[in-house]
């Protein structure tokens, strides 16, 4: 089947829309599918440097599409519309509710995949529209949390067949026979030691004032924190060299590829999400959020320290995870300092999250993006 995915994010950059958008379209290529996406930009980037800063496996093709960032995002959805017209496909598959529109007016079938609430001036028109079309179509939201705020904002109820949640995922293959946290901080160089890692954005709302401070009071374990633009992660270091916190690491970007070492190079995961949480163009995702990095921290075969946040147990139990309320820095070093004393609960929760993983590969997520939903179009 050819597909065309329409995406509005920069490729490459560092966020993690970036990041899902390439997964999700690997995922659809390694089904078997003929896939283009289509990006904005004018500067192509070869495929040897996607494949280290995405950690891909399957090739993509990529298509560069310039855009005038005077009409926002509609240049940019009218451009890509026209030329995943123009490819004939069975399928566009868009994060970009304007495309997903002009697409049903063409009579493509359409997938669109929403992370967020839809608002804006004219977004809950276009999302309208997107339903009133009678071109085969299908929703994808990111957990359940949303899927129930936009059916309850739009009154879809009659639409429900037509909604699917697919939580984010994780690229399995890249977390087989990880080494031991030992062995995995001996070759990156890292202090050894019991070790709290944080991988992801410093972006407000990701505790990371929560986790200094743990840092601080602990100094008996080591923290590591893998990412963070440059000026935030200057912004750390100085702090953390200005008031003695000598076991805290911060690694800066790494390449997609070179994450889960990173990861296994930890004792426990750390996800300490605030009841407020922005993204790279900040909002407040708490109550529908599907962070990546869960999925990765349960492939990765460690506890994971997460925030008591409800959106979070469409995922993850007391099985597989220990609870913290949010921002409570004195339950969090509790639970951080029980996990460091008991290695046989490590075990178990790291042993039962591994397993986890396997219903959240991107290959199960983009097979059942898809199934039963038939085309009309194309091949």
């Amino acid at each position: 089947m050819k597909i065309v995915c329409i995406a509005a994010s920069f490729i490459p950059a560092n966020t993690a829309n970036s990041i899902q958008v390439i997964k999700a379209s690997q995922a659809l290529a390694a089904l078997g599918h003929q896939v283009l996406l289509l990006v904005p930009g004018e500067e192509e980037t070869g495929w040897d440097e996607l494949q280290d800063h995405y950690g891909l496996r399957e090739r993509v093709d990529i298509r560069w599409i310039p855009e005038n960032l005077t009409f926002r995002r509609y240049d940019f959805a009218i451009k890509a519309v026209r030329e995943a017209d123009r490819q004939q496909p069975d399928l566009v598959y868009t994060w970009v509710l304007q495309a997903g529109v002009l697409a049903l007016w063409r009579k493509l079938p359409v997938v669109l995949e929403l992370h967020d609430r839809v608002t804006g001036r004219m977004g809950p028109w276009l999302f309208k529209r997107f339903w009133a079309a009678k071109t085969q179509k299908r929703l994808l939201t990111n957990t359940a949390a949303l899927r129930e705020i936009l059916v309850s904002e739009f009154d879809l109820q009659d639409f429900a067949s037509q909604i699917r949640i697919a939580p984010n995922g994780v690229d399995l293959e890249r977390y087989q026979d990880l080494p031991t946290p030992a062995d995995a901080r001996e070759a990156l160089g890292l202090p050894q030691g019991f070790t709290a890692g944080y991988t992801g954005h410093f972006y407000t709302g990701r505790g990371m004032n929560l986790m200094f401070e743990m840092a601080r009071a602990l100094p008996a374990v080591q923290f590591l924190w893998v990412g963070g633009e440059a000026p935030e992660v200057t912004t750390w270091r100085n702090r953390a060299r200005e008031q003695n916190v000598e076991n805290l690491v911060l690694t800066g970007f790494v390449d997609n590829a070179q994450l889960p070492l990173y990861q296994a190079a930890a004792d426990v995961l750390l996800m300490p999400y605030e009841t407020q949480i922005a993204g790279s163009g900040g909002g407040n995702s708490a109550d529908i959020a599907s962070p990546m990095k869960m999925f990765e921290y349960l492939a990765a075969g460690r506890p994971i320290l997460s925030s008591e946040l409800p959106v979070i147990h469409e995922v993850l139990d007391d099985t597989n995870a220990v609870f913290c309320p949010p921002q409570d820095l004195a339950a969090w070093q509790l639970a951080l300092q029980g996990l460091r004393d008991d290695p046989g609960r490590c075990q178990q929760l790291g042993r039962i999250a591994r397993h986890s993983a396997e219903n959240y590969t991107w290959r199960a997520r983009a097979e059942k993006a898809l199934e039963g939903f038939y085309f009309t179009t194309g091949q």
